[in-house]
C-alpha cells in the first residue's frame, strides 16, 4: 500500500488513498482514531479494505501517548484505569463507562480540535466532504470531539465505541441533530459491553442523530461485513454533497 508519514498538528499520521496514493488531491476526507494500546498504523489497512470512491483520503493519526505494555509502539489517547478494570473483571462486572469522564479525555479533545484545524490546512480537505471517526477509545475521543466543534462534519464512525462522559454529551447532542452516524458493535464485546453501545446508540437517535446500526455476532472487532456496510455508508456520504 503506498503511504506517507509526517507530523501534522503535533501528531504522526499516516496518509493514504487520494490521486497519488499517499493522500493528495482534493478528494473527500476519512479520518479515522485507532484504539486504546494499538500501533499508531493499526487501522491503515482498513483504507484498502473500504470500497469508497476513487479519490477519497485517509488519515490515521497516532495517539500521543506511548504506552510501555503491550505491543512494540502501543499508542494510546488517554490512559486507562487498569486497576479498575481489573477488579471489575474479577467480580463479574461489566464495564459501564457512561458516566466516567477520564482525566485525560480533555487534553485529548484539544490536541485532537488543534489536529483537525492542521489537517483542513494542510490537506485542503471541506469539512462538508470530511468523516470523523475511530475504533474503541478512537471512536469515543471522534464523538466527544464531535460534539464540541461546529464544523459540518459529513459524519461520525463509531466502530466498537460506546457511551462515555453521559452528563457531558447528552446535552450537547441535540445540536447534531441531523447528522449522519455509523455504528457497529459486538453482541459479544468483553472490551466494552453491547449493552453500552447500545445506550450510545438510545442517546444519539433521541437527539434526532440520523443511526446506522449494525450489531453482529462476534466482540472486539471490525468485520468483514461491518466493512462492507462501512464503504457504503462512506460512499453515500461523500457522493451527495
Amino acid at each position: 500500500m503506498l503511504m506517507r508519514e509526517e507530523q501534522v498538528g503535533g501528531l504522526r499520521i499516516r496518509a493514504t488513498g487520494g490521486t497519488d496514493g499517499k493522500g493528495g488531491g482534493r478528494g473527500p476526507l476519512v479520518v479515522l482514531l485507532h484504539g486504546f494500546g494499538a500501533p499508531g498504523d493499526d487501522l491503515v489497512s482498513l483504507a484498502d479494505a473500504l470500497n469508497v470512491p476513487a479519490g477519497t483520503r485517509f488519515v490515521f493519526p497516532e495517539g500521543p501517548l506511548s504506552l510501555s505494555f503491550g505491543p512494540g509502539n502501543a499508542r494510546a489517547w488517554w490512559i486507562l484505569d487498569m486497576a479498575r478494570i481489573a477488579a471489575d473483571q474479577a467480580a463479574g462486572r461489566p464495564r459501564d463507562l457512561s458516566q466516567d469522564i477520564p482525566k485525560g479525555l480533555a487534553p485529548a479533545r484539544e490536541t485532537l480540535l488543534a489536529f483537525l484545524k492542521e489537517i483542513e490546512r494542510v490537506f485542503n480537505a471541506d469539512p462538508r466532504k470530511t468523516i470523523l471517526g475511530g475504533f474503541s477509545q478512537g471512536a469515543m475521543l471522534s464523538c466527544d470531539v464531535m460534539l464540541r466543534t461546529m464544523q459540518p462534519y459529513a459524519g461520525l464512525v463509531q466502530l466498537s465505541g460506546t457511551l462515555l462522559a453521559k452528563q457531558e454529551w447528552a446535552p450537547l447532542f441535540p445540536k447534531r441533530k441531523g447528522l449522519p452516524v455509523f455504528q457497529s458493535h459486538g453482541t459479544q464485546d468483553e472490551v466494552l459491553p453491547y449493552v453500552g453501545a447500545e445506550g450510545l446508540r438510545d442517546q444519539l437517535v433521541h437527539a434526532g442523530l440520523s443511526v446506522e446500526w449494525h450489531s453482529f455476532r462476534g466482540g472486539h472487532e471490525i468485520p468483514r461485513a461491518v466493512l462492507q456496510r462501512l464503504g457504503l455508508f462512506i460512499t453515500k456520504l461523500v457522493t451527495q454533497v
